[in-house]
């Protein structure tokens, strides 16, 4: 659904820590602090993942999974395939 990195970067675009990130999705700070120091996909709580997804499409934030064309216009940052 959402990786570490994705939550890490999508906090660095809009300016905000962990800590407001937390306010804002309704998230305990050390769900938010061990989400993100996760490998790989973040795992936990379904409705969990879905507030912090949630929190950052209010905020402005477009989350683009894998082979999924961006929804959204304006600028933005993908990630390439490794060559």
């Amino acid at each position: 659904m959402i990786t570490a990195a994705q939550m890490r970067a999508a906090r660095a675009l809009l300016g905000i820590d962990q800590r407001r990130l937390a306010e804002l999705s309704g998230v305990s700070l050390p769900t938010i602090q061990r989400m993100e120091t996760s490998q790989g996909h973040v795992r936990g709580v379904v409705s969990t993942l879905t507030k912090i997804v949630a929190a950052l499409d209010v905020a402005g934030v477009e989350l683009i999974g894998n082979e999924q064309p961006s929804q959204g216009r304006g600028r933005g940052v993908r990630l390439k395939e490794p060559a």
